[in-house]
């Protein structure tokens, strides 16, 4: 099992989510954030007075899917979420040893 992490622009959600659902991710997370990387935000002016925007929005989506379907889900939330600009965000890849569903103790692949 693997876990992606992905940083998104907020405008992309619905897209990524619906091309996860048709790639056959079942479970998602998605957790409100701010953040940037290398461009560390931009300037903006409000009343002639110029400020800077350090903190961004942006949505981390996250999903643990069995090694099978991970390329799969990478290759969806990248053909929804790229525009080729700048902030369109990153995805992180980690193995995952083990899931376990607390309803019914479920473990492994047969918990996601």
């Amino acid at each position: 099992m693997q876990k992606i992490e992905a940083i998104i622009q907020p405008g992309k959600l619905d897209a990524v989510k619906e091309a996860l659902i048709e790639a056959g991710i079942e479970g998602i997370t998605i957790l409100e954030a701010r953040g940037h990387g290398r461009q560390k935000g931009h300037t903006e002016f409000y009343r002639g007075r110029e400020y800077a925007v350090d903190l961004l929005p942006k949505i981390k989506l996250e999903t643990v899917v069995s090694d099978e379907l991970a390329e799969k889900a990478v290759n969806a939330i990248i053909g929804a979420a790229q525009t080729g600009s700048i902030g369109d965000g990153k995805i992180f890849i980690t193995r995952v040893d083990d899931a376990i569903r607390i309803r019914n103790e479920d473990r492994g692949e047969n918990a996601l």
